[in-house]
């Protein structure tokens, strides 16, 4: 459940300074948003998945369930009287990124009053929520899930200080050290970790780009770290959400919390070789393969 958009990337030799303008070396529009992404991630591990979003009444809506029906067999659209989302993303030589979205549809967007998500949602589904509609609506849809049994996985990006959702609701927490510093204020990842899960957390996660990531589970005896493989980055953009959506496959797909996160970080690590958002994203055939890789220990 999550918002859907056009990504517009730039690439630049270097990021601008404030108030300096550059040409880009390149850039495209692509299909983005981090609903749509990781839905697409889950997707191509093989797992069912049914994407709950919001679109505008505008050829960039149109444009964006086309692309949508291409890779899902079930999309639920909300459409509005708005604009549909968008994002700048501008990457540097180095790979290194950064987002501006426009998210009109998604702060518009209410799952539980707008839609059957409630009445479709059982005890044998996963569901995933980003932190691009407003903290009320996202507490609606994991309130929701945990009456019905249902697991939930929470990537708390990005972060609204003024409208966070509540982490007791997320049997899964997904953070980058960024958002967990200003979350938690520590800068010692293990012990944001344990920050995080002291608000109620069921297992945390901390992303830590090339250094893979720390779990810490429901029993708080101590932080795992999980390596990623060894890999020279091209474009890190999307490549958290790839991350989220093929833990969500995996988990899908009965691994193991530890198996899936391991399987999450290869597929992340092959995202980061390529450009692109959604484009780095493995093929199903390529998720296929690292499945069969996978060990389910």
């Amino acid at each position: 459940m999550g918002n859907a958009c056009v990504d517009t990337t730039f690439r630049l030799s270097r990021f601008p300074a404030v108030g300096e303008t550059l040409n880009a070396t390149a850039y495209a529009d692509g299909l983005g948003g981090k609903g749509a992404n990781q839905a697409v991630a889950a997707a191509r591990t093989g797992a069912a998945v049914t994407l709950w979003t919001a679109l505008g009444k505008d050829p960039a809506g149109a444009w964006i369930r086309s692309r949508l029906d291409m890779e899902l067999s079930d999309v639920q659209v909300s459409v509005f009287d708005l604009p549909s989302d968008r994002s700048t993303i501008v990457i540097d030589a180095g790979g290194e990124n950064f987002i501006v979205s426009g998210v009109a549809c998604s702060q518009a967007f209410d799952p539980i009053v707008q839609t059957a998500l409630a009445r479709r949602i059982t005890s044998g589904d996963i569901l995933v929520c980003q932190g691009n509609l407003r903290g009320s609506a996202t507490n609606a849809c994991l309130r929701a899930a945990r009456e019905s049994g249902t697991r939930t996985i929470l990537n708390a990006s990005p972060i609204d200080q003024a409208g966070l959702a509540d982490f007791r609701l997320a049997d899964l927490l997904v953070v980058n050290q960024s958002e967990a510093k200003a979350l938690t204020g520590r800068s010692d990842m293990a012990a944001a970790a344990g920050a995080l899960a002291a608000k109620g957390v069921g297992t945390v996660v901390i992303t830590l780009g090339a250094e893979g990531c720390l779990v810490l589970g429901p029993d708080q005896t101590r932080t795992l770290p999980l390596p990623a493989p060894h890999v020279e980055a091209l474009d890190t953009s999307g490549a958290g959400d790839v991350f989220c959506g093929c833990l969500a496959g995996g988990l899908a797909r009965d691994m193991p919390v530890i198996s899936a996160l391991k399987f999450a970080l290869t597929a992340a690590a092959i995202a980061v070789t390529r450009p692109g958002t959604l484009l780095s994203c493995p093929s199903a055939s390529e998720m296929a393969a690292l499945v069969d890789q996978t060990e389910f220990s």
